[in-house]
């Protein structure tokens, strides 16, 4: 995982955004809050799990199921199962150690 601060790649209202193997950062701080880093890790791991790209294509996919579901952008976002499963753990910072393979699936 390569962090590279660069906020005009992040999109508005977020702090990343990962695009394997790279974490897009808005704010240089939140190289070292060890939450924000375990979460972005996650992200990492379901990308590779799911081989990168088809990884895009299922969150985009879901993010407008969700969004069509809803019917609010942000809500939308935060009920996607990739960021399901990264915001429930990323404070179990040994989390990555035992998660087993398609672990996001669980939070469908």
């Amino acid at each position: 995982m390569i962090l590279i601060v660069f906020k005009y790649f992040t999109p508005k209202g977020f702090r990343g955004i990962t695009l394997f193997p790279f974490v897009f950062l808005s704010d240089k701080h939140d190289k070292l809050n060890p939450y924000f880093v375990n979460h972005e890790k996650i992200h990492i791991r379901q990308q590779l799990e799911l081989l990168v790209f088809p990884f895009f294509i299922w969150y985009g996919i879901e993010f407008l199921f969700r969004w069509f579901q809803c019917k609010d952008r942000r809500r939308a976002y935060y009920n996607i199962s990739f960021e399901r499963e990264a915001y429930s753990n990323e404070k179990n910072l040994h989390y990555l150690k035992r998660r087993s393979f398609f672990r996001f699936l669980k939070y469908l």
